[in-house]
């Protein structure tokens, strides 16, 4: 189906084109129109073609008003102040606005009509160590991003740079030449996560206390490191177990993050190994790097150290090694190159922003990066505890990603057991929902705040059921379909030619705005928008509660069809809102 035009966009052409009509001298105008408290809209676009034109802005705001065509669409025109106009809708256009809406699986919501491709680097887990409570934010603004992006019609590749490269492999790898049936499997057995785990943090400990311990172990696994970077295929076997052992782990948590995470979209450090030496050529070749103190370096004006001497981005050590940086370079060379990505997008934490700002102008030097294709960094602040700290357990320990989640869960089944009686949920139900709330209430948390800034972990707040949280907008969604289900052979329909209550309008002309909302937050990767547009539609939708009942048998047929129309309407943009943020909506809570 087409798109479903917005009311705002549907008065913006009335007053473009009255704009046109009545001031032909000024060209194409726009009427800077935005949604005002004062009336339905507000235009301001007036005060600056009078000065464009020298005129009174009163004067020609009256000029305009009497231009406009006003068909079905607009009820009021007021000029205000200097030559504000402002614009009120009819009740008319605002049912047929979202009975157009009703009508079309995508909520009126259209595609972008400059899709491209791409690539988003997110939830970047290390191999042979547990994810903590700082991987979060990566795996869940990225997922939403991912979600939000694909729905716009945008195709997203999707990458997870693990940490799996390094010279901490070579003690791993060793001891495990030494051990090797540490990491073994019984036959057919299926190992947890959590099993996975276990078994490479024993390992893990072991051999570090032989690294420390053993200067011959220590010499051994110094030369694994040069037989693992030179490709040696028995080093290369015995590393491969450890990455496979970390993915049962990693995907078991993603697992309970309710996030999918596919075996092609995991391209590791040493997904880019191959490529290093180039880049390090190509960068010297073209003067974008030079040699400093036998270091392949980049430098920049801007970036100094405290002694105030430039700071370099390093991208070949003086001992041949390379740094984060080559690999950071390769990987933009082999998106933009093989992958044919318009923009890259890294949910990488805000205190690697100067890393990837040097990483993002070298590339740009280097003509890897052009006006064609841009890269982002969508940079997050931390999580903190109550105490406004980086978020840590009692003992001061980086708390476990999994234990988080537990923990979340287990509050939230709680939280929906004490209210199960009354909808007649079964134990399956009870299981099932806690899980929907936990983690909803964890990514929602996560999301409301603006990636960029620290949020605290107050899980308690979390799974309140007031408030700015998941679990009000999943109670919202569940309220109405049970109205839904309530209404028998009552069905909704539009009727567009009822008046419309307050609490109606500003429901409706809230439900308006999701198709803007969610092209505003696709093109600056601000899910913190969607989510305070979700909470409002909420909130809207309690007034309405309190002002207009629904299935109320003193109400006339068509009243009781047409906020059935709008309450259905309601739930499906709440739902496809929620799923955008990677979180559930159950049907009954």
């Amino acid at each position: 189906m087409a798109s479903v035009p917005s009311l705002a966009s549907t008065v913006q052409q009335r007053l473009a084109d009255a704009l046109s009509a009545a001031l032909p001298e000024a060209g194409p105008a726009d009427p800077l129109l935005r949604r005002s408290d004062r009336a339905d809209f507000q235009a301001n676009g007036i005060l600056a073609l009078a000065k464009k034109l020298k005129g009174n802005p009163r004067e020609l705001a009256t000029q305009v008003v009497a231009a406009v065509d006003r068909g079905d669409t607009l009820q009021e025109i007021e000029v205000s102040g200097p030559g504000f106009l402002n614009v009120t809708v009819t009740d008319r256009a605002i049912t047929e606005t979202l009975a157009a809406r009703a009508a079309d699986d995508r909520l009126g919501v259209p595609y972008n009509p400059s899709a491209g491709t791409t690539v988003i680097d997110y939830a970047q887990p290390n191999v042979a160590k547990e994810m903590h409570v700082g991987h979060l934010r990566s795996a869940v603004i990225g997922a939403a991003m991912v979600e939000i992006l694909e729905f716009t019609g945008e195709k997203v590749i999707r990458r997870h740079h693990i940490g799996d490269w390094g010279t901490q492999f070579g003690m791993l790898i060793q001891y495990l030449l030494e051990h090797p049936h540490e990491l073994d499997h019984k036959d057919g057995e299926r190992v947890s996560g959590e099993e996975a785990m276990s078994s490479l943090n024993r390992l893990y400990k072991a051999s570090r206390a032989l690294f420390d311990s053993d200067e011959e172990f220590k010499a051994r696994s110094r030369d694994r490191v040069v037989a693992l970077q030179s490709g040696d295929e028995e080093t290369l076997a015995l590393w491969q177990r450890f990455v496979d052992e970390s993915k049962i782990y990693f995907y078991s948590v993603f697992d309970k993050l309710d996030m999918e995470i596919q075996d092609p979209d995991v391209v590791g450090e040493s997904g880019y190994n191959d490529m290093l030496a180039e880049t390090c050529r190509l960068l010297e070749e073209s003067g974008v790097a030079v040699r400093s103190e036998g270091a392949l370096c980049v430098f920049f004006d801007d970036v100094k150290g405290p002694d105030g001497n430039p700071t370099p981005l390093i991208v070949q050590k003086s001992n041949g090694g390379f740094g984060y940086a080559a690999t950071d370079l390769s990987a933009i060379r082999d998106r933009v190159g093989n992958l044919a990505a318009d923009t890259l997008v890294y949910v990488v934490d805000v205190r690697q922003s100067l890393h990837f700002k040097m990483v993002f102008e070298t590339a740009r030097r280097a003509g890897w990066l052009d006006e064609r294709t841009q890269a982002v960094q969508l940079a997050f602040g931390t999580v903190l505890g109550a105490d406004g700290k980086p978020f840590k357990t009692r003992a001061g320990e980086t708390v476990r990603l999994e234990d988080l989640l537990d923990e979340a869960v287990d509050r939230a089944t709680a939280v929906v057991r004490d209210k199960a009686a009354k909808v007649g949920l079964s134990e399956s139900e009870i299981t099932e929902n806690g899980r929907f709330v936990g983690i909803g209430a964890i990514k929602y948390a996560d999301l409301s705040t603006s990636a960029v800034r620290d949020y605290k972990f107050d899980l308690d707040q979390m799974v309140s059921l007031n408030g700015d949280t998941s679990v009000y907008l999943q109670y919202a969604y569940a309220r109405i379909r049970s109205i839904l289900r309530k209404a028998g052979d009552r069905v909704p329909a539009a009727h567009p030619e009822l008046e419309l209550a307050p609490a109606e309008r500003a429901l409706g002309l809230h439900l308006d705005r999701f198709a803007e909302t969610v092209a505003e937050v696709a093109a600056g990767y601000e899910p913190h928008k969607l989510a305070a547009y979700l909470y409002q539609l909420a909130s809207h939708l309690t007034t309405f509660y309190d002002q207009c009942q629904v299935l109320s048998d003193e109400n006339p047929a068509e009243v009781v069809e047409n906020r059935l129309l709008l309450i259905e309407l309601t739930a499906r943009t709440l739902q496809q809102g929620m799923a955008l943020l990677g979180i559930r909506t159950p049907e009954r809570l």
